[in-house]
């Protein structure tokens, strides 16, 4: 039992050494302010350690893409395959996709009369959804 009385007894004891020292500080910075003012003021070290501010880089948007579907004449997919199979054996396999927009890109660097050229080979076809054969 005689612990634990030891132990209130040290509480209060450290509490009133905590108030004097509240007391005591206010006291000695009000003496030491007109010192001070003449002095520069240092940063605390805690503001040091904080890394500098970087330039902030710029964040490049990606492009939003479309999904879209179109009709094709199976000729022209299987063209497009070829196409496919063309590219690994040059060692460089590509997807459907990346073989129209590379198509796309080469039709935009034509000039006019090449493009409508191309345009008059290719025939336009009806738009929608092929219509199913099979009996219901």
């Amino acid at each position: 039992m005689a612990t634990t009385t030891r132990k209130l007894a040290a509480k209060p004891a450290a509490t009133e050494a905590t108030k004097s020292l509240k007391t005591a500080a206010p006291r000695k910075s009000a003496v030491s302010r007109t010192a001070q003012s003449t002095q520069p003021i240092a940063k605390p070290q805690s503001e040091a350690l904080v890394k500098p501010k970087t330039k902030k880089t710029i964040k490049v948007k990606k492009p939003k893409l479309v999904r879209d579907r179109f009709t094709i004449p199976k000729t022209e997919y299987a063209v497009l395959d070829e196409l496919k199979q063309r590219a690994d054996k040059l060692a460089h396999p590509v997807k459907k996709s990346e073989l129209l927009r590379a198509g796309v890109k080469a039709l935009a660097a034509m000039p006019d009369g090449a493009f409508l050229s191309a345009l008059n080979v290719v025939p336009s076809i009806k738009p929608g959804r092929p219509k199913d054969n099979r009996a219901k």
